[in-house]
């Protein structure tokens, strides 16, 4: 069993910058890809990044450029977000998987464990 519990979200301006956190807490928590996905109202839970148990990286196109995903041990992952804008406004969950699918088809049906999710809302 692996506890995911984020925190960072909160209200900011258009042009802002925003870093959300995520402690991954369970004794096998290390053997995970751990990433971050995001859902506005009315939307499919969508992904944004991730980043493999060797550091590699994967940021989707919608966000590349301008958020920037990093871990510091195997267990903390953050989500550096800059230039936000009020289409970054969603609920973002940090996520973990088995690596079981490239990470270029990673979606929300691949994984295993969910944190309850931080709201960030960005007004122009």
């Amino acid at each position: 069993q692996v506890q995911l519990v984020e925190s960072g979200g909160g209200l900011v301006q258009a042009g802002a910058s925003l870093r959300l956190s995520c402690a991954a807490a369970g004794r096998t928590a290390s053997n995970y890809r751990m990433g971050w996905f995001r859902q506005a109202p009315g939307k499919e839970r969508d992904f944004v990044a991730a980043i493999g148990r060797a550091g590699d990286t994967y940021v989707a196109d919608s966000v590349k450029g301008r958020f920037t995903i990093s871990r510091d041990n195997a267990k903390k992952v953050y989500l550096q977000m800059n230039s936000l804008t009020t289409e970054d406004t969603a609920v973002y969950y940090c996520a973990a998987d088995r690596d079981r699918v490239p990470v270029w088809s990673l979606s929300w049906k691949n994984i295993d464990y969910w944190g309850q999710g931080t709201q960030v809302t960005v007004s122009s």
